[in-house]
């Protein structure tokens, strides 16, 4: 499992993504991040509203819950997530991800 760190301000983990990819969905682990293939491409910011809008599906929050905070312009990025305790982050990471 991946590390969560809980603030006031919500639950942060680490992301790993690859755009382009043929399709959008989680792909797993790579080292301490959970890797997200996305199908956009990182133009103009769609790569990192399909990762929005794809983790609010996921974890079952609203947009604007979800926000980078480190990392808009790299692979790798700090997520956090809004509104939620690590437990309840957690349980929703390890239902999404790949056996």
């Amino acid at each position: 499992m991946i590390p969560l760190a809980e603030t006031p301000a919500g639950v942060s983990f680490r992301i790993r993504v690859v755009a382009r990819a043929g399709s959008t969905r989680v792909a797993g682990t790579r080292g301490d991040a959970l890797l997200v293939r996305l199908a956009a491409a990182p133009v103009e910011g769609a790569a990192n509203e399909a990762l929005i809008a794809m983790l609010a599906a996921l974890l079952g929050h609203a947009r604007r819950d979800i926000s980078i905070a480190s990392g808009e312009r790299a692979r790798d990025k700090i997520v956090r997530v809004a509104g939620t305790n690590a437990a309840e982050v957690s349980e929703k990471l390890l239902a999404i991800l790949p056996p």
